[in-house]
């Protein structure tokens, strides 16, 4: 009887195990965000939509990632918050690729005319028949074959910690609160997704004081494998106590040539203990020679590029392989 039980109980854990891999695509919207993350199950979840142009030119790169991956359609676009680098493309991607559900944190708290117009047209895009998922701090995603967790949402952060969180942060010594953002940036939706032993967090443009809030002075997310670094790497984010106290292995920053990549945070991310490698999507002009990463893993050296991306192949015990899809270069960083 006891070796059915054992046998039985195995079988479970083998079921509940994932299979296949996970695989994310890191798109060049030079300097907003468009990160896709496609499920071994082939379901999909698109983390905003980049910048609107007269030639739709995000749309067209996120469909060319699409249907690289085989999809002919996106399950899950969550919109960090609504910054036209960020929702600004979502009616010309909606208009090039099915879309299953919008996923926001609400209503647009900011209320100048741009704003105002930046709702009306995401609005559009929900009147024509496309589901809405509003979601908060502690939400999990309707998706299959990894858990995406909600972690901020409209300037509110998760109650209490995330498995794996709970330890007090070292590194929210010395840590100085700014003046109140009362942005939309201080309302981006952050999630952790889990996918077996690996763990990614992406908090999308989250300032300072929410930062602190998260991780200070007990880290309420832990460890991660994977760090989508935020805010572009603009020095209005990406402090010390969130970045240390993440300890990730891999970070990739979605900076474009002449937005983001702050030098300040590119050197608090290029030392945080256990960082194996920080990846580029543009080489940074504000950072000049001291605050780039060698060539190999940056995926556009000049501002007039391409708008090629990087690519990270996942497996289930967290080892992770990641391209530079301009080059073809790539490292493999083992799992811990």
């Amino acid at each position: 009887m006891r070796w059915v039980i054992v046998s039985i109980l195995s079988l479970a854990v083998a079921l509940a195990a994932p299979t296949g891999r996970l695989k994310i695509n890191f798109i060049d919207v030079e300097g907003g965000q468009a990160t896709l993350f496609v499920l071994p199950s082939g379901e999909s979840l698109l983390v905003d939509a980049g910048w609107p142009t007269p030639d739709s030119r995000d749309a067209k790169r996120i469909v060319a990632a699409a249907k690289s991956h085989g999809l002919n359609k996106i399950d899950c676009l969550l919109l960090t918050h609504y910054h036209l680098d960020h929702v600004g493309g979502v009616p010309q991607l909606a208009a090039a690729i099915p879309i299953g559900t919008l996923i926001d944190h609400g209503p647009n708290m900011e209320t100048d005319a741009d704003a105002k117009h930046l709702e009306a047209e995401y609005q559009k895009v929900i009147a024509s028949g496309v589901k809405r998922l509003v979601v908060k701090p502690g939400d999990v995603l309707p998706l299959k074959g990894a858990r995406v967790e909600i972690i901020t949402a409209n300037g509110a952060r998760i109650r209490g910690n995330l498995a794996g969180g709970g330890q007090s942060n070292p590194a929210c010594a010395g840590m100085v609160r700014r003046p109140v953002d009362t942005s939309e940036n201080a309302r981006s939706v952050g999630f952790v997704l889990t996918f077996g032993k690996f763990r990614a967090i992406d908090l999308g443009d989250l300032t300072w004081n929410k930062e602190l809030d998260l991780v200070c002075p007990v880290n309420a997310v832990g460890p991660v494998d994977l760090l989508v670094v935020s805010h572009h790497g603009w020095s209005e984010s990406g402090s010390k106590a969130l970045v240390y106290g993440l300890h990730p292995r891999v970070a990739v920053m979605d900076n474009g040539a002449g937005k983001g990549g702050s030098p300040v945070v590119w050197k608090t991310i290029s030392s945080s203990p256990g960082l194996e490698d920080l990846w580029q999507l543009h080489y940074s002009i504000e950072g000049g020679a001291a605050a780039n990463v060698p060539p190999e893993r940056i995926a556009n050296l000049d501002e007039k590029c391409e708008g090629l991306g990087i690519e990270a192949d996942v497996a289930p015990d967290g080892a992770i392989a990641v391209k530079n899809l301009r080059t073809g270069f790539s490292k493999q960083y083992q799992a811990k």
